[in-house]
């Protein structure tokens, strides 16, 4: 086996690390990475602010370019961790303007030059201060600190921008490598933010958010629930299991024509009226889903709301409930 270049020095802790990552390399002994920012177990991204959104391939510039990251929701000062381990570098300047978070590192295991053969990550994570930009970090290993974004950017989320070197999509490996189990309650994480009860929308003039709801003048019979969800809010996924969409509901490409389906656990479900930061792949509980569409430009006065329907067409009401009364 080729020898990874990690400068040893002839430390003896260091080349037992070397032999370790050697006989066992990071993508082998996980399938994710490890979380990156403390508060944020899960990696969580961030969603939509008006500075704009935090999936890969979001717009940039009005449309123009499109994100080459991923933003992972990180508070300002927080202590950061290695997501994986390896070799550092840098340090790295997105901005090249020198304001308050112009820095960062670059992640790499192992070294392709060394180890062309094996599979590996090469990672860039911006806006944050490392403790060092040389040498070997292990998985989980504090690595700095985030900086100071919203002096920068007031009112938005911040957040440190994970950017593979090959400019691919991390996102699956950041979600964390916690297999489907069985709900035994049967009940559903919240869907919005801002609504952790998964609160169903009333009445309004346009009707009734509940399961069975008159449509059309009483000829049909509403297929789903109405969960409230503020415009432009972050929507998360009710439980773990594999994407597959777009899904359309009014097929007249209106401002909140899109949606995606999530099958997983026993469960399978269309989320309509959101825009998903992906329609494929897979999703865990309670991670970003997407966001909230627009809805008071196509229905003023409206109920805001995520159309929630089975794909069975059967009342997905307990599930969302979450234990109210019990």
């Amino acid at each position: 086996r080729t020898r990874l270049s990690f400068p040893c020095f002839s430390s003896l802790p260091c080349e037992v690390f070397t032999k370790q990552l050697e006989a066992h390399p990071p993508q082998q002994r996980h399938g994710h990475w490890a979380q990156i920012c403390s508060g944020n177990p899960t990696n969580r991204v961030r969603g939509c602010d008006r500075y704009g959104c935090g999936n890969f391939g979001a717009d940039r510039h009005s449309g123009k370019e499109k994100h080459a990251g991923v933003d992972v929701i990180c508070s300002d000062g927080a202590t950061v961790y290695a997501p994986f381990s390896g070799q550092l570098s840098g340090p790295i300047h997105f901005f090249h303007n020198g304001n308050a978070i112009d820095d960062g590192m670059q992640l790499m295991f192992p070294d392709p030059a060394s180890s062309p053969s094996l599979p590996g990550y090469c990672v860039k994570l911006v806006c944050i201060h490392p403790i060092r930009y040389h040498g070997q970090i292990r998985r989980g290993e504090r690595l700095g600190k985030m900086l100071p974004m919203q002096k920068v950017y007031p009112g938005i989320i911040s957040h440190i921008h994970v950017e593979n070197c090959d400019h691919s999509d991390p996102t699956h490996l950041l979600t964390p490598d916690v297999p489907p189990l069985p709900q035994q309650d049967g009940r559903w994480a919240a869907v919005c933010a801002g609504n952790p009860t998964n609160e169903i929308r009333g009445c309004d003039k346009y009707g009734c958010g509940y399961y069975g709801a008159p449509r059309r003048d009483g000829k049909g019979k509403h297929r789903g629930v109405d969960v409230i969800c503020a415009d432009g809010a972050t929507v998360y996924a009710p439980f773990s299991g594999r994407l597959s969409g777009p899904v359309k509901f009014f097929h007249n490409g209106n401002a909140i024509d899109d949606g995606v389906q999530i099958r997983g656990q026993g469960f399978c479900v269309k989320l309509l009226c959101i825009h998903p930061i992906r329609y494929s792949g897979e999703i865990s509980k309670g991670q970003v889903l997407g966001r909230m569409l627009p809805m008071q430009r196509v229905f003023p006065g409206i109920t805001s709301h995520i159309h929630v329907e089975n794909c069975d067409h059967s009342d997905p009401t307990s599930n969302l409930e979450r234990g109210k009364g019990q």
